[in-house]
C-alpha cells in the first residue's frame, strides 16, 4: 500500500526484513509477543501528506487521525496497518 519493497530478510521464518521505496528504508523485527497500542510504532516523513492520506484512505486503510496541521510545523495524519500498529505521518510546513 506504501509502495515500499523488501530489500532484504533475515531468520527462517523471518524475523528481521528492510523495505525501501526511493531513498527511505524502514527495518521492522517479529516480537512474538506484540500487541498495539495507543502509541505510534513508526514516523514517516513524506513530501505531501494529504497526497498520502487519500490514497490510503480509497484503499480502505483506517485512519486513526485525520489529516491536520499542527503548530509545531508538520501536516499530518495517523493510520493503522492491518494488525492495528498505529503510523504517523508528517510533511514539513511553512507558515
Amino acid at each position: 500500500m506504501l509502495g515500499l519493497r523488501v530489500v532484504f530478510e533475515n531468520g527462517d521464518p523471518v524475523g528481521f526484513m528492510i523495505l525501501e521505496r526511493d531513498s527511505a528504508e524502514l527495518h521492522l523485527t517479529v516480537e512474538e509477543d506484540h500487541r498495539p497500542s495507543r502509541h505510534n510504532v513508526a514516523h514517516l516523513l513524506v513530501s505531501d501528506a494529504t497526497v498520502l492520506h487519500d490514497h490510503l484512505s480509497v484503499h480502505g486503510v483506517r485512519i486513526v487521525k485525520g489529516v491536520r496541521d499542527a503548530d509545531h510545523g508538520l501536516r499530518g495524519f495517523v493510520f493503522a496497518d492491518p494488525d492495528g500498529n498505529r503510523i504517523d505521518v508528517g510533511q514539513r510546513i511553512t507558515r
